[in-house]
């Protein structure tokens, strides 16, 4: 079944949702802005899937695989892939695992952490918002401790199932249980700054655009 929230929320960018948020009183839903995205171009939206892990070097480099391959069966289609690694050191999402998830129906992913294999997902088209490239991978020297629970991207906690959309400035976090009325809003916000700009655009004085609209 089609997620009506995530196509109007996909269809709004990242400044009018967190405006929208502001307005209603959510203002911690930005997460780092060090976090950039892998392809500017290209809007993800929908979700999330909650993994945390952090590194251990004594696990064997089969335990670690065994654990990730559960998590990557486990991933539902639609969802995006948001992981709190608990390291910079390691590259935690790669071409074949990508190409897995993106067969799977998942449109992309944010780590917080590092990447690998990066042409490879620019060529498939597979977005990651991350903090940068490493080479180094997580047998035996990472495991996951948990899927589907809360976990924190800088001071913003993100639950299963909250909505996360990401673009060229960043990425915001919408609280599942408003998700709803935060996509309603945002269309609207979009609908009412068309208005302004198509104003401004014919020449109305941008105060005056304003105190018409209440929008700018």
């Amino acid at each position: 079944m089609t997620d009506t929230i995530t196509e109007r929320l996909g269809s709004c960018y990242t400044g009018v949702v967190h405006d929208v948020l502001r307005d209603v009183g959510v203002n911690d839903c930005l997460l780092p802005s060090e976090l950039r995205p892998l392809l500017p171009e290209k809007t993800i939206c929908g979700p999330a899937f909650t993994i945390e892990g952090h590194p251990d070097e004594s696990v064997s480099v089969d335990d670690t695989l065994l654990a990730w391959t559960g998590l990557l069966s486990k991933a539902p289609g639609g969802h995006i892939w948001v992981c709190q690694p608990n390291t910079h050191n390691i590259a935690l999402m790669g071409e074949l695992s990508s190409e897995t998830l993106q067969m799977k129906g998942i449109p992309g992913c944010v780590i917080d952490g590092k990447i690998r294999d990066s042409e490879f997902m620019v060529k498939n088209g597979f977005q990651n918002f991350h903090n940068g490239f490493t080479p180094r991978d997580i047998p035996g020297r990472w495991i996951p401790i948990s899927s589907g629970q809360p976990i924190h991207i800088g001071t913003v906690m993100i639950e299963q199932g909250d909505y996360i959309l990401g673009d060229r400035d960043g990425l915001v976090r919408v609280p599942r249980a408003i998700a709803e009325d935060i996509a309603d809003r945002a269309v609207t916000a979009m609908h009412t700054e068309n208005k302004v700009r198509s104003g401004i655009m014919g020449g109305m004085d941008p105060q005056d655009a304003y105190l018409k609209y209440r929008k700018f």
